[in-house]
C-alpha cells in the first residue's frame, strides 16, 4: 500500500526507535515487509524531513536516529508552523479549549511541537491518536488561540 507521507514518516520514526537501521535500502525493505511501498528517494526525503542523523553505536556501526528536542528546549517558530501546516487538518474551540484534528497516529507530533514551542497562552496539551486538546490561558481564550493556530497551520487566509 502507498501510505500518506505523514503515516509513512510516523512508521519510519517508530522503526528507528526500535531497530538499528544502517541504510536507506534496509529501511525501504523494512517498510515493504510492513506493507508500505516507498522508494529509496522517498525514504531519503523522509529521513531529511524527520531530522534523522547517522550515529555511531557500540561496536562501531552507524545507524539512523532521530534526535529528540529536549523537553525544556524551545522549538523554533518555523518548526511549529511546519508541523501545524503538515499535520493539522481541522481546528475547533470552546471556552478556553482548542481541538486540533490530525490524520490517525499523528496527534502526538502536534502536541509535542506545541508543548515545546513556548507559544504564549498555551497552558498545556493532551494528545490522543488523531486529536489534540489544547488548553488556552483564560486571558487568551479558546477562540483567539484557535484563530492563531489555524493561521499557523495555513487553514485560514
Amino acid at each position: 500500500m502507498r501510505a500518506a507521507k505523514n503515516q509513512r514518516q510516523h512508521r519510519i520514526s517508530r522503526i528507528l526507535e526500535h531497530r538499528a537501521v544502517t541504510s536507506q535500502a534496509e529501511l525501504v525493505d523494512i517498510l515493504a515487509a510492513e506493507g508500505v511501498v516507498a522508494t529509496q528517494a522517498t525514504v531519503s526525503r523522509d529521513l531529511d524531513e524527520l531530522g534523522a542523523v547517522k550515529v555511531r553505536v557500540p561496536g562501531g556501526e552507524t545507524v539512523y536516529a532521530i534526535p529528540e528536542v529536549a523537553k525544556d528546549r524551545v522549538a523554533p517558530d518555523d518548526h511549529l508552523k511546519r508541523v501545524l501546516g503538515d499535520w493539522v487538518v481541522e481546528v475547533g474551540h470552546s471556552a478556553n479549549l482548542v481541538v486540533l484534528r490530525t490524520p490517525p497516529g499523528s496527534a502526538h507530533v502536534v502536541g509535542s511541537a506545541l508543548d515545546r514551542s513556548g507559544l504564549g497562552g498555551v497552558v498545556g496539551t493532551v494528545a490522543g491518536d488523531d486529536t489534540v486538546l489544547v488548553v488556552a490561558a483564560e486571558s487568551l481564550g479558546g477562540g483567539r488561540l484557535a484563530e492563531q493556530l489555524s493561521s499557523l497551520a495555513g487553514l485560514k487566509d
